[in-house]
C-alpha cells in the first residue's frame, strides 16, 4: 500500500513482519500474507497557525502597515490591523527593533525578513527543516510532532489463489486410498474452551441451610419433623400461651384457610388445661381473664412460626416423661413459615425460620446467651447484640441483632427467650424443667454472609438465575 506521506517520510520507526492466517466459515482454505507495519513521525502546523497563514494574519503585517516615510498613530494602526495581529506584532516589532514605538509609530529599518513565516510555509509544503528550527517552532506552540501509521501487505510464500480444503478427521477412506499422505489436516486448537457443562446449582439458602443443620448436629441437636405447613390456631397460638385477642392472630398478620377451615383433632384434656390457664391462670400466673373460645383455637392457618412444631414436640416429651422418666432434649428445625406482611427489602410474606430449643432442668438466661453465642460464632457471625423484648410465651425474652456489613447497620436476625411456666406446666413438665429457645430467619443470615442488601434478590420470583449459578461457596467456619 502506497501513500504520498510515506513517500516523503523522515523516518520509519519500525517494520514488523507477521504471518496472517485468513479463514472463512464456508471453507477451510487458507492464504498466507506478509504484513509490514510502517510508522513515520513528521511535523505539522497547528490548526490556528494554518488559519493565520490562510488569512495572512501574521505579525509581519504589523511592520508592513507602518509607512516607509513618516509615522502613523497607534489608533490608526489598530484600525488597519486585526486585534490579534496588532497585539503580537506590536511586541515582536519593538523587540526586534524594527519600529520606533510611542504615540506615533515609525520604521527604524526599511527591509526585514519574516523567517518564521518562511519556515511555516516550508512545513506547509512538506519540506524538511533542521532540528533547531523545529524545536524553536514547537517551543512557540506553532507546530506539533505527529505520527503516521501505515501498512504494507504482500503475498507470502504459501499464498494460493484458491482456498485449500483441510481435513478435520482421518477417515477409513483416507487410509485405504492412501490419500492421507497428501491431505492437509487442520491443526488442533488445544487452547479452545469447550462448552460449559450443564449441571444443577445450589441456591445460597440451601447452602447456608445445610451448614446450619451441620452446626446443630455438632451441638447434639435432633431435627424436628416440619411437614405441617397447615396448623391449627391451638398449636400455633393457644398452646404457646398467646391470647386470642393478640394482634398477631388477626387476619392482617395471619393467612387463615377456607377449606378445611377448622381442625377436628386436639387432645381434649390438654385443651381444657390450656383454657383454664388462659382464663384464670395457674402455676403462679393470673392468666388473661377473658373468655377463651374453642372455635378460635380450631381455626386452621398457614403456620406463622415453626414454634408450633416445638409446642407439639414438647407436649409429646412431657407425656413421655409422665409414663417413664424425663429425658433432656435438644431440638431444631428449619422450614418455611408464612405471615401476611408487606414485602420490602428486608421482609417477605413467605420465608424460612430456624428454630432451636433446649429442654433440661435448671436452665437460666445465662445458658441461653451462651448457647446463642456458641451457635452464631460457628456460623461466622461474631458481632451480636441482645435487646430485651416481650413475647407472650417467653419470659425473659431477647431480640438478637447482628451487624450487616453491606447495609452498615445492625439488623434484627431473631428472637429468643425462656418458655413461660404457663406454657410448660399445662403440658405436664415439673417445676424444675425449663426450656430455652430461639428462632431466626434463614434469609437474613444468608444476606449478611453473601453481602446481599435486598431480600427479594435472594428469595422469590424476582431472583436472578445468574446469582444461583455464580454465587461462591459459602465458607462458614464450624468449631
Amino acid at each position: 500500500m502506497k501513500s504520498p506521506i510515506l513517500a516523503s517520510s523522515l523516518l520509519i520507526v519500525d517494520s514488523i513482519t507477521t504471518t496472517l492466517l485468513m479463514s472463512s466459515k464456508a471453507s477451510t482454505a487458507s492464504a498466507t500474507l506478509t504484513l509490514r507495519i510502517l510508522r513515520k513521525k513528521h511535523w505539522c502546523l497547528l490548526k490556528r497557525v494554518k488559519n493565520m497563514l490562510k488569512k495572512d494574519r501574521l505579525k509581519f503585517n504589523f511592520f508592513l502597515a507602518v509607512p516607509q516615510e513618516g509615522s502613523i498613530s497607534k489608533e490608526e494602526l489598530q484600525k488597519l490591523l486585526d486585534p490579534a495581529v496588532y497585539k503580537i506584532g506590536c511586541s515582536q516589532a519593538a523587540k526586534n527593533k524594527w519600529v520606533q514605538m510611542g504615540n506615533q509609530i515609525s520604521r527604524k529599518v526599511q527591509h526585514v525578513e519574516d523567517r518564521v513565516k518562511d519556515l511555516l510555509l516550508q512545513i506547509q509544503d512538506g519540506q524538511e527543516l533542521g532540528k533547531d528550527d523545529n524545536n524553536s517552532l514547537k517551543a512557540r506552540k506553532l507546530t506539533a510532532l505527529q505520527t503516521w501509521k501505515g501498512y504494507s501487505v504482500k503475498r507470502g510464500p504459501e499464498y494460493a489463489p484458491r482456498r485449500r480444503r483441510t481435513a478435520t478427521d482421518l477417515t477409513r477412506e483416507h487410509l485405504q486410498g492412501g490419500d492421507w499422505r497428501n491431505i492437509e489436516f487442520k491443526e488442533y486448537n488445544f487452547s479452545a474452551k469447550g462448552p460449559p457443562p450443564e449441571s444443577g446449582h445450589l441456591h445460597p439458602l440451601n447452602k447456608v441451610k445445610e451448614r446450619i443443620k451441620n452446626i446443630f448436629r455438632l451441638m447434639n441437636f435432633e431435627e424436628m419433623p416440619t411437614n405441617r405447613y397447615v396448623e391449627s390456631s391451638f398449636w400455633n397460638f393457644d398452646a404457646l400461651f398467646q391470647p386470642q385477642q393478640h394482634p398477631a392472630r388477626d387476619s392482617h398478620d395471619t393467612f387463615f384457610l377456607k377449606a378445611p377451615a377448622t381442625t377436628k383433632q386436639l387432645p381434649e384434656d390438654y385443651v381444657e388445661t390450656v383454657k383454664r390457664v388462659h382464663e384464670s391462670g395457674g402455676y403462679g400466673s393470673r392468666g388473661y381473664g377473658y373468655e377463651w373460645k374453642r372455635e378460635e383455637a380450631n381455626k386452621n392457618l398457614l403456620r406463622t412460626h415453626t414454634t408450633a412444631i416445638s409446642s407439639r414436640m414438647l407436649y409429646a416429651l412431657a407425656q413421655h416423661a409422665k409414663q417413664q422418666s424425663f429425658t433432656p432434649k435438644k431440638y431444631f428445625s428449619i422450614d418455611r413459615v408464612f405471615r401476611n406482611e408487606a414485602v420490602d427489602r428486608t421482609h417477605l410474606a413467605e420465608f424460612h425460620q430456624i428454630e432451636g430449643l433446649v429442654c433440661d432442668r435448671g436452665l437460666t438466661l445465662g445458658h441461653l446467651i451462651g448457647v446463642l453465642q456458641d451457635f452464631f460464632s460457628r456460623l461466622g457471625m461474631d458481632k451480636l447484640k441482645f435487646k430485651p423484648a416481650y413475647n407472650p410465651y417467653t419470659e425473659p425474652s431477647m431480640e438478637i441483632f447482628s451487624y450487616h456489613e453491606g447495609l452498615k447497620k445492625w439488623v434484627e436476625i431473631g428472637n429468643s427467650g425462656m418458655f413461660r411456666p404457663e406454657m410448660l406446666r399445662p403440658m405436664g413438665f415439673s417445676e424444675d424443667v425449663n426450656v430455652i429457645a430461639w428462632g431466626l430467619s434463614l434469609e437474613r443470615p444468608t444476606m449478611i454472609l453473601y453481602g446481599i442488601n435486598n431480600i427479594r434478590d435472594l428469595f422469590g420470583h424476582k431472583v436472578d438465575l445468574g446469582l444461583i449459578k455464580k454465587n461462591p461457596l459459602c465458607l462458614i467456619g464450624i468449631k
